[in-house]
């Protein structure tokens, strides 16, 4: 039994190994996302995936292979058409189109259903627009490598437990109010406190040696005390921060410049 289970455990090895070679080359072709870890994840699974699409596509053209057509079966709902949502299937080549979810439905809607409705900015995990539900996982389409598995669907749907607007797109209200809670400081004083996004903003420019308009944006800061000096230092904004960015460290600092200037 053990002579038979060595020779595996030596060959699953040896493909986590190449697995992990083919990885940190992938990153090669998503340089935007370096020091991200969980979109270099999907950037590795991403390029290998275009990888073998790509070598695909080589030898459909020398007439060798059909082309890898996949089904995605998407949720669709118009509120003016006063019908129950249902899923619509769509057959795509995926040698035709780029390795995320995001550009399978770019090209569905500019090539074969202009009313499918969806919301999409950055392309590069940033702002969350494309945030959608994935084969039962929540998450963005942007950053999301297509399953080039055939013989299955991908099901595409809205987030769930949020109000739906039109097909992948959710009304994001409660969204925004309970994002506006993530600062406690913000919400006690929401109508003259600024917010960690814009003070950490504002903190890019003045920390910038090459901007000439530093005291001014210091002044505009202090002119209503409320404006800086409602944060606490709570750092409820560093923890719950996406993308691992430090508002209140940029608050701190904002708050010492000003003193600074003042002594």
């Amino acid at each position: 039994m053990l002579r038979r289970t060595l020779p595996r455990l030596a060959s699953v090895k040896d493909r986590v190994a190449g697995a992990a070679k083919r990885a940190v080359k992938g990153d090669e072709h998503f340089p935007a996302l370096k020091g991200h870890p969980a979109a270099r994840v999907d950037a590795r699974e991403a390029a290998e995936k275009q990888a073998g699409l790509a070598a695909g596509e080589e030898e459909k053209k020398r007439g060798g292979k059909a082309a890898t057509v996949k089904e995605f079966q998407i949720y669709r709902w118009n509120p003016d058409a006063h019908g129950r949502p249902f899923l619509q299937s769509y057959f795509v080549d995926l040698g035709t189109c780029g390795p995320m979810v995001l550009d399978v439905l770019q090209k569905i809607k500019s090539e074969h259903d202009s009313t499918l409705a969806f919301r999409r900015s950055c392309r590069e995990g940033i702002c969350g627009s494309c945030s959608m539900n994935i084969d039962g996982v929540n998450t963005v389409a942007c950053l999301k490598p297509i399953d080039t598995d055939t013989s299955t669907a991908t099901m595409i749907t809205p987030l769930p437990h949020m109000y739906v607007v039109k097909d992948l797109v959710v009304d994001l209200t409660n969204f925004y109010q309970q994002y506006n809670t993530a600062c406690p400081s913000y919400w006690w004083n929401s109508e003259d406190f600024l917010g960690p996004a814009a003070l950490l903003h504002a903190y890019r420019w003045v920390s910038d040696s090459r901007d000439d308009y530093g005291e001014e944006r210091i002044q505009a800061l202090s002119e209503g005390w409320d404006k800086l000096y409602r944060c606490r230092m709570i750092k409820s904004c560093t923890a719950t921060c996406p993308k691992s960015l430090d508002p209140a460290t940029a608050i701190s600092a904002l708050k010492t410049m000003h003193q600074l200037r003042k002594a």
